[in-house]
């Protein structure tokens, strides 16, 4: 079985911080991390691995420091891992993403399975995995926290808002992993970062043969019309009285004051 996973890069959620005169997000001196949906699928195809012996490729769309990610996945037990990387890809939405990494596993070869995480924390658009699907020509099963394997097809299970829908496909097949599904397992002990690279050969927009009109800005139809930081909220206020009626009554005081309630 050959596996490929597609993860992506992003700013750790908890530095990130807002200009709020520009209103952009504040990138120098955030730390980068594998976007956590993205390790479940990981994690997913891992466990294709054990089940299967699956030999497993990673790609990553990004600038040159996203190889650092592509060595946790290394580390974690993926066989390759390749750099989807070109000033070309600048500006890219998600038409365009979706494009530009079909065509690079269109160039890899042929796969059973991808997987994708179901969002990225800093988009949180959920349309890669299924773009992916529709350009690839592979059925796409979405929203999966659990998968079930057999030589012949697999099986997600996916979350509804009330629900658990059974889902059967055959392969080849795009499945988007969300972050309820299995905890992603850490690195086996003793390996050695440092040594460990992705493959030599970056995948530029010439080398997977790209259309120049549908990657970057020229593939991207979106249209930001304004971007702006959420307000900031005033602290709240703590109340800790002496004794329970107490604490309601100064509450009500405030809300009274405030005139929340009358």
């Amino acid at each position: 079985m050959d596996i490929l996973v597609c993860i992506k890069q992003v700013p750790s959620v908890s530095h990130v911080k807002i200009d709020r005169e520009t209103n952009n997000i504040i990138r120098e001196g955030v730390p980068s991390i594998i976007n956590p949906a993205d390790r479940h699928a990981m994690e997913e195809a891992l466990k294709l691995k054990d089940q299967f012996g699956a030999h497993i490729t990673v790609i990553t769309m990004g600038a040159p420091d996203a190889e650092k990610s592509l060595k946790k996945c290394l580390a974690l037990g993926a066989d390759k891992a390749y750099l989807v990387s070109d000033r070309a890809f600048a500006g890219s939405d998600t038409l365009a993403t979706s494009y530009t990494l079909s065509s690079a596993i269109k160039y890899l070869g042929d796969f059973d399975v991808v997987f994708t995480g179901s969002y990225a924390t800093d988009g949180d658009t959920g349309q890669v995995g299924p773009e992916i699907a529709e350009m690839m020509g592979y059925s796409l099963i979405s929203y999966v926290k659990q998968i079930e394997a057999t030589d012949e097809k697999i099986i997600g299970y996916r979350e509804t808002n009330n629900t658990v829908e059974k889902v059967e496909s055959s392969y080849p097949v795009v499945i988007s992993v969300t972050r309820n599904s299995s905890e992603p397992r850490k690195p086996a002990l003793g390996i050695n970062m440092s040594e460990l690279k992705a493959e030599e050969l970056m995948l530029t927009a010439e080398v997977i043969k790209a259309d120049p009109e549908k990657i970057g800005k020229a593939g991207s139809p979106t249209v930001v019309s304004s971007v702006f930081a959420p307000p900031l909220l005033d602290k709240g206020v703590i109340i800790e009285e002496e004794s329970e009626e107490a604490s309601v009554k100064k509450l009500m005081n405030i809300l009274i004051s405030e005139k929340l309630i009358g």
